[in-house]
């Protein structure tokens, strides 16, 4: 493991120099190993560097040194890609979450709706960062389910931090198209499929996806009630005045859903969000949405209902004509493991527990603790492959697959294994541990919160 761990960590080496890149790795094993805050202060203890005089260096290496973010990024995605999807369609996650953080010091907070807390009927306000993410949602082969994995994580600030600076404010949507438009010229040739909620459903940010010389393909969740339109009619010779944009104005999808004459295609969904199987009806058309100001975007949309009436009837839009409506379907409902991803950092590896006030150090580090994610799920992958990836399971729970919990502990106790636990008979500071009790102790330290 000491030999894999390396020659992982090794392919981010290219981004840092030769001074700082011995601090990086403390850095990045320590987050792995420590529990609870993910500060530099416990990473140093965890790391057995309690006594370090010069302890200043390591906090310089995240709000001073330099090195960039972004660039990693594509490194992480490009190992990513190279582990999980070498071929076929790359299928990416988007979406935004809030970092509760105080502080006066932390300029970049507002005040926004907290998604956690929040219900239709409850509104809860909380403080703190907003971040845009974007995930690779793909078949992790030891769990054998759909994980969704952070490589680029991109700071959005409220219109209010801009107030009183010179640039202008980002919305949600224009964060999201720069950061989709650097993937594509990380990946130029590959297919590219977009999946996210319906705050992305805004016709200029998608009809600037379907311009691209290799399009993106996205599937966003869409709105019941939007003005969807046929195609415009052939132009006529000579014809004057300028060329139409669409043509006869159809039903709404709302309309569409309670039309007693609507076709409805029943099908068994093998995943349905946390669901094992589940029986959905859904109808499909082509059209194209047109709103006055804005480009004229041809789309297929989905309307998804459930027999049993367990859930609200949804729409979905997708840019690609062709696709077909149950591929749609499963390409959006792989998004709920961005949900699942944001939730894990947080218990498992610290998000949300970092001190820095610097804004430098805030721009990178919960980027780093995402990108974690994404590494501790690589390194297990190898684990796996060695048969090392154990499920932990006790008599009154059965439980059939690993999660991200499971990955996180293997990791651990491989690294514990290696540099730490070395019996020597000539050193009477090092005690010999019985293999039952080694178990227990390391099981209790890697899974402990």
């Amino acid at each position: 493991m000491q030999t894999e761990y390396t020659n992982v960590l090794a392919v981010f080496a290219i981004h840092f120099s030769t001074e700082l890149w011995p601090l990086v790795q403390v850095l990045v094993t320590g987050a792995i190993l420590a529990r609870g805050q993910r500060t530099v202060t416990a990473i140093l203890r965890i790391m057995g560097l309690s006594a370090e005089k010069h302890f200043v260096n390591y906090h310089r290496v995240l709000n001073r040194a330099s090195w960039s973010s972004h660039a990693l990024s594509r490194t992480l995605l490009r190992l990513l890609v190279q582990t999980f999807v070498p071929t076929g369609v790359i299928v990416l996650g988007g979406d935004e979450t809030i970092e509760r953080r105080r502080g006066s010091q932390i300029k970049a907070k507002g005040i926004y709706r907290d998604p956690v807390r929040s219900s239709h009927n409850h509104f809860v306000k909380a403080s703190g960062l907003r971040w845009v993410t974007l995930m690779l949602l793909t078949l992790i082969p030891f769990a054998q389910r759909i994980w969704a994995l952070p490589f680029l994580t991109v700071l959005a600030p409220s219109e209010g931090y801009y107030e009183t600076s010179a640039r202008a404010h980002k919305k949600l949507t224009v964060v999201m198209r720069q950061a989709l438009l650097q993937v594509r010229r990380w990946l130029p040739e590959r297919t590219l499929v977009f999946v996210a909620d319906n705050s992305y459903a805004v016709i200029e940010f998608l009809w600037a996806m379907t311009q691209l010389a290799n399009p993106i393909i996205m599937v966003v969740r869409f709105r019941m009630d939007a003005a969807l339109y046929e195609p415009a009619p052939p132009r006529a010779p000579k014809a004057k005045g300028r060329p139409r944009k669409k043509g006869k104005r159809l039903p709404t999808l709302v309309a569409v859903a309670a039309d007693a004459a609507t076709v409805w295609t029943t099908h068994v969904m093998r995943h349905w969000y946390g669901e094992v199987k589940r029986s959905i009806e859904f109808t499909s058309g082509t059209a194209v949405w047109f709103h006055s100001g804005q480009p004229p975007l041809p789309i297929r949309w989905v309307i998804v209902r459930d027999p049993l009436g367990r859930f609200k009837t949804q729409a979905l839009l997708c840019t690609d004509l062709q696709a077909t409506p149950l591929q749609i379907i499963a390409w959006f409902i792989q998004r709920w493991q961005m949900e699942v991803t944001q939730r894990e950092v947080r218990e498992h590896l610290g998000v949300e527990t970092q001190r820095q006030w610097s804004d430098l150090a805030i721009l990178r580090t919960t980027p780093a603790l995402f990108g974690l994610f994404s590494l501790v799920t690589v390194l297990a992958h190898r684990l796996a492959q060695r048969g090392k990836v154990l499920v932990r399971e006790t008599a009154w729970y059965a439980k059939p697959r690993p999660t991200f919990s499971d990955a996180l502990a293997a990791v651990r106790l491989e690294l514990w294994r290696q540099p730490t636990f070395h019996m020597s008979k000539n050193n009477k500071d090092i005690a010999k541990l019985p293999k039952p009790i080694f178990k227990r102790f390391a099981q209790a330290l890697c899974y402990a919160s």
